[in-house]
Formats: C-alpha cells, sequence, structure tokens
C-alpha cells in the first residue's frame, strides 16, 4: 500500500448508513485528482456497494465529479440509490465488514499483506481489518 500521510477513510466509516461509501468518495476523489497511488477505484468493495445500491461506477464517478463536497454527493446518493430498510442495510454494513478471502488464492494474498504489516496479527479475518492496521488505524486484537 502507498504509504502517503493520508488515506482514504476507514471502511468503517458511516455516511448515508452506508459503510465504505465515505472511503469510496474518498478513492474516486484520488482517481479524479491523479494521486490514487496504489488504491484502486473501483475496487471489489466498491463493486458490492454499487451493485446494493444500484448504482453504476460511471453514475458515481459522475456524481462525485459534480460534487465538491460529501454533503453534495450524498444527497445524490440519497435520491439515486436503491432504498433499503433499516435492517437490510444493517446486514449488509455487518457483512462488509465482517468479509474476508472468499478462496484460498485471495487467502494467501491476505496473509502476505498482513505479514508485511504485522505477521503476529494471526487474529485478523475480514478485509476491513487488514485495510485498518494497514494504514495505521488501532485494530482491537480478536480472540
Amino acid at each position: 500500500m502507498d504509504l502517503r500521510k493520508t488515506f482514504p477513510r476507514s471502511m468503517r466509516a458511516i455516511l448515508e448508513g452506508h459503510v465504505h461509501l465515505a472511503r469510496m468518495i474518498d478513492k474516486c476523489r484520488a482517481v479524479l485528482a491523479g494521486t490514487e497511488g496504489e488504491y484502486i477505484y473501483p475496487c471489489p468493495m466498491d463493486d458490492r456497494l454499487m451493485e446494493f445500491a444500484g448504482i453504476t461506477a460511471d453514475q458515481f464517478t459522475a456524481a462525485v465529479k459534480h460534487n465538491q463536497t460529501d454533503t453534495g454527493v450524498t444527497q445524490w446518493f440519497r435520491q439515486t440509490a436503491t432504498p433499503h430498510s433499516q435492517a437490510e442495510l444493517e446486514a449488509w454494513n455487518q457483512m462488509m465488514l465482517s468479509r474476508g478471502p472468499t478462496t484460498p488464492e485471495k487467502q494467501a494474498s491476505f496473509n502476505n499483506y498482513r505479514d508485511a504489516v504485522d505477521p503476529s496479527r494471526t487474529d485478523l479475518t475480514s478485509w476491513a481489518d487488514l485495510q485498518d492496521l494497514e494504514e495505521g488505524r488501532t485494530v482491537p486484537r480478536r480472540a
């Protein structure tokens, strides 16, 4: 990961009730500015959010490009995204935050990233935790 001083917000940051939305906005802005470094937009996590919201990467990118503030993007998102019940949203957020590698190849990649940052953190199982650890955020030890 590019060890710049400014990282995208954590996947855990919530906007419009959705985890990952703030991070996706940050990454999209970085791509538009040509400063994304090693960050990827749209990545598979972005794709999951956009699919859940019923929007496309082209639509989201245009919204970010035309709205310089989070407020503008979240207003657009509120008007455009597929509405979900609170229970559906909470379940989806939990799935996103607990999602880990789903294949042996992805598990190996996950382990390599983790070990490059802190090989003692074999307790980590989710991409959200790995991103936070890699970006210098405190990640509580898991049992």
